[in-house]
């Protein structure tokens, strides 16, 4: 499923709004589970139940993940990101969390094609090249000498950015300064306002992810398949259900000419499970 250009909660301007982030979720505590997946670290060793892990991408307009990628809890985010940037297209822009931030992920992010806008930690040292009326800067991003050795033969050239500093001065316990990147280096293009008030909109994936772990699969309920390959088929079948609910709430939407945001999927789930014993069976 794809947003058209005439979903206007899909697009800022030109651009198909998309976002990145990754979750975990427990599944069923057996060994092959254990070994396959791995569990939380403590001090006194490894506790709790084996938890998968996944990192992929959302369309805002249809809230519809895409692009994602399965592992353990061993695996590194970073590392199951880096598989999801392939589903990065030129005519996206993609919102990240600074959890992303460094600088071997940017560049691979940037070679997508796609335009970015993630947030850095507000005290990384970049130094301002020229500064716009927006308040926007153009600065250069450099890897650490330590960055560098791990990137062994891949190129390390400084990459140019722009940078969105703003506050949020009326919002309880907020940080004292929120840091944007940006590739889209023209503020005429996309002034820093709207840039800032557009990574507000990342929750957008956070609430997918609750969706597929809370509503859909149930609360405080582990994946309950015994096995590697099932936990996986189980997997994927819950991301399948989500995309479905969510075709269905968008051509409600549409019909309505509403905005698919407004439709509860919590609604739209127990009236899909209302309808599904009239159904009958349906043949492959």
């Amino acid at each position: 499923m794809r947003a058209l250009p005439t979903l206007a909660t899909a697009f800022y301007r030109d651009w198909r709004l998309v976002s990145l982030d990754g979750s975990t979720m427990e599944v069923a505590d057996q060994p092959a589970n254990r070994e396959a997946f791995g569990t939380p670290g403590t001090q006194q060793g490894h506790t709790g139940y084996p938890q998968l892990r996944f990192v992929g991408l959302l369309e805002f307009g249809t809230q519809c993940l895409f692009g994602v990628t399965l592992g353990g809890y061993a695996d590194a985010e970073h590392s199951l990101a880096r598989q999801s940037l392939s589903a990065l297209a030129p005519g996206m822009l993609c919102v990240a969390d600074r959890g992303f931030s460094g600088f071997p992920m940017w560049q691979a992010a940037s070679r997508t094609g796609a335009d970015l806008l993630w947030r850095i930690p507000h005290n990384r040292k970049l130094p301002v090249i020229e500064r716009f009326a927006d308040g926007s800067y153009l600065s250069r991003m450099t890897a650490a000498p330590a960055t560098k050795a791990r990137m062994g033969d891949e190129p390390t050239a400084p990459l140019t950015v722009r940078v969105i500093d703003y506050q949020l001065p009326e919002v309880d316990e907020a940080e004292p300064v929120y840091r944007l990147i940006t590739t889209i280096l023209d503020p005429d293009a996309a002034p820093a306002d709207d840039l800032a008030a557009l990574y507000l909109s990342r929750w957008r994936i956070e609430t997918a992810f609750a969706e597929i772990k809370t509503t859909l699969k149930g609360a405080d309920i582990v994946l309950r398949s015994r096995t590697p390959e099932l936990v996986r088929q189980e997997f994927w079948g819950l991301l399948l259900a989500h995309h479905v609910i969510h075709r269905l709430m968008l051509e409600a939407a549409l019909a309505r000419d509403k905005p698919p945001d407004r439709q509860s999927f919590k609604h739209s789930l127990s009236l899909v499970r209302r309808k599904l014993p009239s159904s009958g069976a349906i043949s492959p």
